[in-house]
């Protein structure tokens, strides 16, 4: 198909052929071999040249798609010529915030960015080579990451109560994790098996929270307005998530302390991903990153950082 259309542009099969860095009787093998495929003929041969017949000029058009299909094929596989592929976890979350920033200041990076559902679907997509990095937390209890992904701490992401006004503890400037035992903290996001059900499982068991997962999950507009609403329930919200609701609702958001539960986010990729902007991701996000202080902080023991 190459030679084909390199005839066409050239008229001549030895331009072709030196074009194509093959000898004329490749060139005149290959459009044989073609015509006897198609069985018409393509080319008229005259002194002057090669002409395309009726059949060639109606071929002409199909064959110059299919090779922009193919070099758009081959381009979206060799690093460097497409876009660098990261998972997010949720568009309104911390790491959505980073990918933006890291956007503002490498904007000739064209980006893909995805939402995956959990971490073991992301590590499989990192290891196929669907995307080039995830934003997760790590590693699970008894789920230690494979060798070949590799890891880097980039923010630990403080929780904070979100309430509607009327709320308990709707006026407090703070409240400590203690303050929090008794209080129904509804969370219908949290789904067993994955990383943020680890997390949310080892606080309750820390100390001694009530976590509800209970009814289905419509959403963070659907939780905002049912937090408003309802007087008992509270939720967990990291300090970076991004959120809006009508004036109306009147939501609090407090800080929670001594300690303060932060949420640990890393980048994970492949060891031998040869993606060059993935060494600018990882030098943006180190360089952004905030000295790793756990002081008055808390994570899982299970967190792991490489």
């Amino acid at each position: 198909m190459r030679t084909f259309v390199a005839v066409v542009d050239t008229g001549q099969f030895q331009d072709a052929a030196t074009d194509l860095s093959i000898t004329q009787q490749a060139v005149s093998k290959r459009i044989a071999g073609l015509e006897k495929y198609l069985a018409v003929r393509l080319f008229s041969r005259t002194p002057r040249g090669a002409r395309l017949t009726i059949d060639g000029q109606a071929f002409l058009p199909h064959a110059r798609e299919l090779l922009r299909v193919a070099e758009r094929a081959v381009a979206s596989v060799l690093p460097g010529s497409r876009p660098l592929r990261v998972d997010v976890i949720a568009s309104r979350t911390a790491p959505s915030g980073l990918m933006r920033g890291f956007h503002r200041a490498h904007p000739e990076i064209e980006l893909d960015v995805v939402t995956l559902f959990d971490v073991e679907t992301a590590v499989a997509a990192i290891r196929s080579g669907a995307i080039d990095a995830s934003f997760r937390a790590v590693a699970m209890p008894g789920r230690p990451l494979p060798e070949d992904i590799e890891s880097v701490w980039v923010l630990d992401e403080p929780l904070q109560l979100l309430t509607g006004p009327a709320h308990a503890l709707a006026g407090a400037r703070s409240v400590t994790v203690a303050q929090l035992a008794g209080h129904r903290i509804w969370m219908p996001g949290i789904v067993p098996g994955t990383e943020w059900a680890a997390y949310y499982d080892d606080l309750v068991a820390e100390f001694g929270l009530t976590i509800e997962a209970t009814g289905p999950n419509f959403g963070s507009d659907a939780l905002l307005d049912t937090i408003a609403d309802t007087p008992g329930l509270a939720t967990f919200m990291g300090e970076q998530t991004r959120l809006v609701w009508p004036a109306g609702h009147g939501l609090r958001r407090i800080p929670v302390t001594d300690p303060t539960p932060v949420y640990p986010h890393s980048l994970l990729w492949h060891r031998d991903n040869p993606h060059p902007a993935l060494a600018t991701l990882r030098a943006h996000l180190t360089a952004a990153a905030a000295s790793h202080d756990a002081a008055g902080t808390w994570t899982p023991g299970w967190v792991i950082w490489r």
